[in-house]
């Protein structure tokens, strides 16, 4: 069995609770230990990505989506005990659910974005 740092494992808990700040900032913690990990660094991207668009964010949404993709499409199917293909199915559904014609909403305003699908991470 493959032991990984215990942020990792705390991530999903939180991720699974809709909590992404917090999981930001456990994946941060392992990404600022070896920042050559392009796996976590996707995840990261992931996470922000959702905090983002939460406030209003809908640009810095898209991007970050982007990005994360972009990092984690090398490690399909399989990588550290996620199914990367789910993850990257999930980026996907949200980047086809973002409005593409909106940048920035005032947070009162919010609640008038298209919900965003929910993804629960597992280890496989």
């Amino acid at each position: 069995m493959d032991f990984f740092p215990q942020e990792y494992y705390e991530f999903f808990v939180v991720f699974n609770d809709g909590d992404y700040y917090t999981g930001h900032d456990l994946l941060e913690a392992v990404w600022l230990t070896d920042r050559s990990n392009l796996f976590i660094k996707g995840l990261l991207q992931m996470t922000v990505a959702l905090y983002h668009y939460e406030y209003g964010n809908v640009k810095g949404a898209r991007e970050m989506l982007s990005v994360a993709e972009h990092y984690l499409t090398p490690y399909k199917p399989l990588h550290w005990q996620l199914n990367v293909d789910e993850v990257l199915s999930y980026i996907h559904l949200c980047l086809k659910s973002i409005p593409k014609n909106i940048d920035r909403l005032d947070f009162e305003q919010v609640h008038l974005l298209p919900v965003l699908p929910k993804l629960y991470l597992n280890l496989e």
